[in-house]
Formats: C-alpha cells, sequence, structure tokens
C-alpha cells in the first residue's frame, strides 16, 4: 500500500504509530518541525506528544519555518509542551502563553533561523519531525506543500521522524527546489538570478539511516483563514495600482514591474488580486508565501512564473487548485525560506516588498509585530528580509482598527521592526505616501496628509506643527509621544474626546 509512497524497502520496517514516534522525543529537547504558514506541517506526531504530555509532563524547545496549522501550536500550549518557541506563530492560545511570560518566543527573521542552527549560535536541534509526499530510493524526504525550515531542520538533526501523508497530492513530488548555502566565510553566491531558477535537488537530501521512524497520516492542511477584498482593501490596491501607473510613465518600471513579494493575510492578498484589473502583465512572483491571489492572477493570464515557500489557500481554492496542480507546476517552485528571504538574491532580483504594519508613525516607522509596545501579535516573520533588501519597500495596512479607536498611523509607533530607513512607500485606504527622497520633515507632512483617517488627521497634523516648533532633525513632542496609546489602554480609543468622556463616567 505504501510502496509508491516510501519507496526504499529497508525504511518500511520502520513505519509505527505516531504515538510511538512520539515517545522519541524526550523532555527538554531542541523540536524542529515541519510547516510554513499552515502549510506542510507534520500532524500527528505533535498531536501524539500533546496527548502524552497530559499523562507525563515534558517540555521542549520548538523551532519551525512559520505558523502551525491545525490548532497544533493551540493544543501544544494548553498542553504545556512549549518551553520555547521560535521563530513565529499565530494562534491566540499561543500567544496568551507568550504574552503570559509562559512560553518564551523568539521573534526572528525568517531568513536566520537555520543559518544561527548551521553555525551553532542556537540549537542543535535533536529531533527533525517532517511532513512528505514521499521518500525516494536513495531516502530523500520529498516534502508536501511547504519546505520551510525542513531542510535543514532534517540535515543538521541526529533523527528524523517522517510523516508520509497520503491526502497530499503525488504530483507534488518535482516541485521543490532545495539547495542549502555553503559554510561561511568562503560561501558561494547563491545562484538564483530570475525566479525560475532551479538550482537544487527535488528532495531533501539526508542520510536514511537518520530515519527513526516513519508515520503514516491523512490529514489535510488547515485552510487558510483570508477573507475576500472589502471596499478599504480595494481602495489601497487602487492606490498601488495608480502608483505603478506612474512609475511607468516615468519610465522606472515597466507594464511587466519588477518580481512581486507579498506578505500573508488579508490586505496582502486583496492588493495583488488587485493586479487582475490593470495593464501590468507577465508579471513574476518571488515570495515566501504563495496564497489565493497567486493563483487568480494565474488564471487571469496576468502571472508567469511565482517562487515560494508554501502555498497556503483558502477552502475552496484549495480545493480547486490541488487536485489541478499538474496545470500549474511548471510555473511553480518551493524553496527553502532561507532562500525565498535571502537578502542576497532579494537585492539581486529587485523585488517589489508588499507587506503589511500594524501601525506606522509620521516618519514612517513601522511596527508589524507589538500591540500597544509590550503584547506579541504574530511575529516579524519575512518581512524584514525583504523591506532591507527589496528594489521598493511597501508597507499597508487599513488607516484604523477596532472600529475606527485605533489609529494606524500615529506619532511615534510603540515598537519598531523596520526602521524609516528601510521603508518606502506607506499606504492606507485613504492615500498613497512616497517617502523616496524625503527628509523626515516632509515624510511627516506628506504621511498625515495622504494617510491618516480623517477622524485622526486634525489631532496628527497639530502635532507635527507643534513637534517642528520644537525643532530637531525628526520632531517630537517627547512627552505625548506615545499619550496615543497610553489613551488605548486607559480608555479604549485613541480619541481624545472619546477617552475624556470615558474617565469621566
Amino acid at each position: 500500500m505504501y510502496e509508491d509512497r516510501v519507496r526504499r524497502a529497508d525504511l518500511r520496517d520502520r513505519i509505527v504509530s505516531a504515538e510511538e514516534a512520539a515517545r522519541l522525543i524526550r523532555d527538554g529537547m531542541t523540536v524542529g518541525m515541519s510547516g510554513f504558514t499552515r502549510a506542510g506541517e507534520a500532524k500527528a506526531v505533535p498531536m501524539a506528544l500533546a496527548e502524552r504530555a497530559r499523562r507525563d509532563p515534558l517540555k521542549i524547545t520548538l523551532i519551525t519555518g512559520a505558523s502551525l496549522g491545525n490548532d497544533l501550536d493551540k493544543t501544544l500550549a494548553e498542553a504545556q509542551v512549549l518551553s520555547r518557541r521560535m521563530p513565529f506563530q499565530v494562534d491566540p492560545a499561543l500567544r496568551r502563553a507568550i504574552n503570559a511570560g509562559e512560553v518564551m518566543f523568539i521573534d526572528q527573521h525568517l531568513s536566520e533561523t537555520v543559518e544561527l542552527l548551521r553555525s551553532r549560535q542556537i540549537g542543535p536541534v535533536d529531533i527533525a519531525v517532517i511532513e512528505a509526499v514521499a521518500i525516494t530510493e536513495q531516502g530523500g524526504i520529498v516534502p508536501t506543500t511547504s519546505v520551510g525550515n525542513s531542510a535543514s531542520f532534517a540535515i543538521l538533526a541526529k533523527k528524523v521522524i517522517v510523516e508520509i501523508n497520503l491526502s497530499q497530492q503525488a504530483e507534488l513530488e518535482g516541485l521543490h527546489d532545495i539547495y542549502i548555502p555553503t559554510y561561511r566565510p568562503m560561501r558561494m553566491p547563491i545562484p538564483v538570478v530570475e525566479p525560475e531558477s532551479r538550482i537544487g535537488l527535488p528532495f531533501i537530501p539526508i542520510d536514511p539511516d537518520k530515519i527513526a521512524a516513519i508515520v503514516i497520516t491523512t490529514k489535510l492542511d488547515s485552510s487558510s483563514t483570508v477573507l475576500p477584498p472589502d471596499d478599504e482593501t480595494r481602495s489601497i490596491a487602487g492606490h498601488l495600482t495608480e502608483f505603478f501607473l506612474h512609475e511607468v510613465k516615468q519610465g522606472r518600471l515597466t507594464n511587466t514591474l519588477q518580481p512581486l513579494q507579498a506578505g500573508i493575510g488579508t490586505i496582502a492578498n486583496a492588493v495583488l488580486h488587485g493586479f487582475i484589473d490593470t495593464p501590468f502583465h507577465n508579471l513574476k512572483m518571488y515570495s515566501e508565501v504563495l496564497q489565493d491571489s497567486t493563483f487568480d492572477l494565474f488564471d487571469a493570464g496576468k502571472l508567469d512564473f511565482a517562487s515560494g515557500s508554501s502555498i497556503t489557500l483558502s477552502k475552496t481554492k484549495y480545493e480547486a487548485v490541488l487536485p489541478d496542480l499538474p496545470r500549474y507546476k511548471q510555473r511553480l517552485i518551493l524553496r527553502p525560506q532561507e532562500i525565498s528571504n535571502h537578502p542576497e538574491v532579494v537585492r539581486r532580483l529587485g523585488l517589489i516588498g508588499i507587506n503589511t504594519a500594524l501601525e506606522f508613525d509620521i516618519y514612517g516607522n513601522i511596527n508589524s509585530t507589538h500591540v500597544g509596545g509590550t503584547h506579541m501579535m504574530n511575529g516579524i516573520g519575512g518581512s524584514g528580509d525583504f523591506a532591507r533588501n527589496a528594489y521598493m519597500s511597501i508597507f499597508v495596512t487599513k488607516a484604523t482598527a477596532k472600529g475606527g479607536d485605533v489609529s494606524s498611523v500615529v506619532p511615534m509607533v510603540s515598537h519598531v521592526d523596520h526602521t524609516e530607513h528601510d521603508v518606502d512607500i506607506v499606504v492606507t485606504e485613504c492615500g498613497l505616501a512616497d517617502l523616496r527622497g524625503l527628509a523626515p520633515r516632509e515624510r511627516a507632512t506628506v504621511i498625515v496628509a495622504n494617510c491618516a483617517h480623517p477622524d485622526y488627521r486634525a489631532a496628527l497634523t497639530d502635532y507635527v506643527r507643534r513637534a517642528q516648533s520644537r525643532g530637531g532633525h525628526t520632531p517630537h513632542v517627547i512627552e505625548e509621544a506615545l499619550s496615543w496609546h497610553a489613551r488605548l489602554r486607559e480608555s479604549g480609543s485613541m480619541k481624545a474626546g472619546q477617552a475624556a468622556r470615558a474617565l469621566a463616567s
């Protein structure tokens, strides 16, 4: 039954239950698990580990590519399995444990995790748990819908558990391009010169003797939680379209643009979807996560090729794309995330990076991760890898949140993930601010005029006026710079009038 999936015959006697495989994981271990943004995660062994921990408590350090699907982070957090977690997560239960100080979370640029492992600055990985569509005749591991950090986990770990997922399409084999950089300081250049460059192997090459257990599973990936475009995200996409058309008119871009990168989530997905109704054509992507919009652009004849590290789709799109994978396969590559996000490659290809902010300030500093400056939301992900090195670094967000009680444009961000030096364009549904070539005082004027919501624009204009009257290269009313966040914490709103009424009552 499994011959076509476990093609190396001498490994078939290592097929065991998830419970037996989970017993290989012991208290205090560092475990590297596959999974990148709800795609391609090991599914059975983590659940068996959580169940075991409820009877026999243990703690591990868990390293993945990015977030896990199938409520795995929730289950592991509630079973109190996690002592440390890196480099990214999106689960509310785990988030609560992180913000309570119960789980030590290390928020990392996604290109850096395995670099730290490889150079022994962290680690080592004791055991890797990798979902696969097959094991080759040579013992190579063929990943499923993501690569993430799986290749380096498997190569660097002392032992490997492989989950063969029979529900994953066999046609995934051949989609992956596994390339591991050579060691520093004599590293050779990474030879990706266009999004479609194939430079590696279609499987993860490891010593098959390291495979300690094989588990057969059938559970599907979780669907993404991306929402369809709404009026605000369509407006953001419209502002970007007008901007790109202007860049074409000025001769700085052509209608094929530059290779596109977009962060995960509803806003970024909607922005890419907006390219369907534009004159842009023969587009290419070099990104982390290939979302619904990637395949919408393929089907619209707008996109020629897409390179990523995972395929993360809504339920409807998943059911349409995966069974029809041969139609898309020659236009797709899935790579290790240290290659999809590598600064060298990002800068060489000249990407247009479109990422999402929680908030930005009047000078263009970006907060992508922390609510109120203290509470972790998800993590920086790959946005820093792209923002610092892109041809053009764009950040998008809706102008307000929480029904208008929170302004996404503030005097000073409560936490800085991307400094003003790495940000070229900021966009809300209200408008777009082109910050290229502007000094801080000029940036403040443009951002407030173009991006701030009308409910907050007057207050921001007043702040800028008073700050500039005090002088300085980057003027602030320093005692008021975080007052909007303090007001939100105390009253539930950044609006001064509402805050005063709430305090009076």
